[in-house]
């Protein structure tokens, strides 16, 4: 229990109606779930706003309500904070009643449209295997030490990313590497937390049917520069144009990292296959297991941060080195007869391009390689024609079939990635709706040394129909299909 003056706390209000020397139980956003001296918070949602739901928390047990609107209806014996904005407040109260767990231990963030994933996921590896105490807040799974907590958005809610916080720090946590999206910048999820490292990885075409323009885009990822403390540290990728514009009005600490211009963090490509790579980073030779450009951005982020948190040098290089690739980021399997299949999460023009471009400048060019690529329903759809045509012209062979359609017809979703393609294109195009059948083709047009790329889902563990999520792992099905695993 908390006392209600006690978690509000730094929160904007504008009017009080009611004591707020009451004892809550829980804080709550879903009227479904208040219980009995609840504190409910009605925030305006994309889809609904909560304040139409203030009657229902009350029912429910609610004792206050934070609501940016007094309602018309007042009840005796309920506390009703007005507030300037209820997603804000919502962040500022999670983290005071979860005692502001953010500030006991070193948070790391990570944004940017690709990259996230496996930083976060490197990181937290690295340094479990530097015997540290650590915590991953991630696409593919929340961690506390050895324990994994399945994750269901990039970044969770306010109350969820707080909760983990506060677990993570009575596990005795001395690192947090967190996934920080565009999304949970916009719905102030991330309000109230203390970041000592926010990490700037790229920005390319991505999330523009929530975002509605670009520059909208990259004023969202910009925001979070901005609010850092003094006392933090901004960490972006030079190389990318706008890396200096989120550290343009920030008050961290600035450093840079790049493989083109000049910066802080430096890094060279000596050795590039599809067991790996050799680098250069800061003048000493690295090899990793991980392979290409993209990733050799990635690696030297997480060397960067692991420098700006005083890692050892010598232990730090070591530890990179053991790393293995984030599961559905350019994940690879070879059978017998010598085909290579890659399953990577590229969903975004930019990341299916990076990845393409990686497998030619590995491959000798005698051998295929065939990509089979969807786009999700219900999502930016300016991007599926430049999927389709990106596909196309960086491979000798595409199957264009279904992502995730939600809640589209997946046949519509492929009308719209086939408008991309000429005539020429369209000649070295398959189009198979079903994703397995897509993939069995793809392995049995395959010849021994050709390559195979999965594109799109990664790590997922299902196919999203109709709003039922079906059973499905692109990594099982190409195993399936080269006869590594049994059908």
């Amino acid at each position: 229990m908390k006392s209600l003056k006690e978690i509000l706390y730094k929160v904007e209000i504008v009017n009080v109606v009611g004591s707020t020397d009451l004892s809550i139980s829980s804080i709550q956003f879903d009227s479904r779930k208040v219980k009995k001296q609840s504190l409910f918070v009605a925030v305006k949602g994309t889809q609904t706003d909560g304040y139409q739901f203030i009657s229902q928390a009350i029912n429910n047990g609610a004792t206050a309500i934070i609501t940016e609107q007094l309602p018309t209806d007042i009840v005796s014996d309920i506390s009703y904070i007005i507030v300037k904005n209820s997603s804000k407040a919502l962040a500022i109260l999670a983290a005071n009643y979860f005692d502001n767990p953010s500030e006991k231990l070193k948070l790391i963030g990570v944004t940017g449209t690709n990259g996230k994933t496996t930083i976060v996921s490197l990181l937290f590896h690295l340094f479990l295997g530097m015997k540290q105490k650590v915590g991953m807040l991630s696409t593919i799974q929340n961690k506390i030490n050895n324990t994994t907590i399945e994750s269901t958005h990039t970044t969770g809610d306010a109350l969820q990313i707080n909760k983990l916080l506060s677990q993570m720090v009575e596990k005795g946590c001395e690192y947090c590497f967190m996934e920080v999206s565009s999304h949970a910048i916009d719905q102030n999820r991330i309000i109230g937390l203390a970041f000592d490292i926010m990490v700037f990885t790229n920005i390319s075409h991505d999330h523009l049917d929530y975002h509605n323009t670009f520059n909208e885009y990259i004023n969202v990822k910009k925001k979070v520069f901005d609010q850092l403390q003094s006392d933090a540290i901004a960490l972006v990728n030079n190389d990318d144009k706008h890396g200096m514009n989120m550290l343009r009005d920030t008050k961290a600490n600035k450093q840079t990292y790049s493989l083109k211009s000049m910066s802080d963090f430096k890094c060279k490509i000596l050795e590039n296959r599809f067991d790996g790579m050799l680098l250069s980073i800061n003048n000493y030779d690295l090899w990793t297991k991980l392979i290409g450009q993209f990733n050799a951005y990635n690696v030297l982020a997480v060397y960067a941060v692991g420098r700006l948190l005083n890692c050892e040098e010598e232990e730090l290089l070591e530890g990179i080195s053991l790393l293995d690739s984030a599961r559905g980021r350019f994940q690879s399997v070879r059978n017998k007869e010598g085909m290579t299949a890659i399953v990577d999460y590229a969903h975004t023009p930019d990341a299916l391009k990076n990845v393409l471009s990686t497998i030619n400048k590995i491959r000798t060019g005698n051998e295929k390689l065939i990509t089979v690529i969807g786009c999700g329903g219900d999502r930016d759809t300016k991007k599926r024609p430049k999927m389709a045509a990106i596909a196309c012209n960086l491979s000798s062979q595409v199957i264009i079939t279904s992502d995730n359609p939600r809640s589209e017809k997946p046949e519509n979703i492929i009308v719209d990635m086939m408008m991309g393609l000429d005539p020429v294109q369209k000649k070295k195009t398959l189009v198979i709706t079903d994703r397995k059948q897509a993939i069995k083709t793809a392995c049995t047009l395959a010849e021994n040394g050709d390559i195979i790329l999965v594109a799109g889902k990664g790590h997922e563990k299902y196919q999203e129909i109709k709003g039922i999520k079906y059973p499905f792992d692109d990594m099982d099905e190409i195993k399936k299909s080269l006869n590594l695993i049994k059908s």
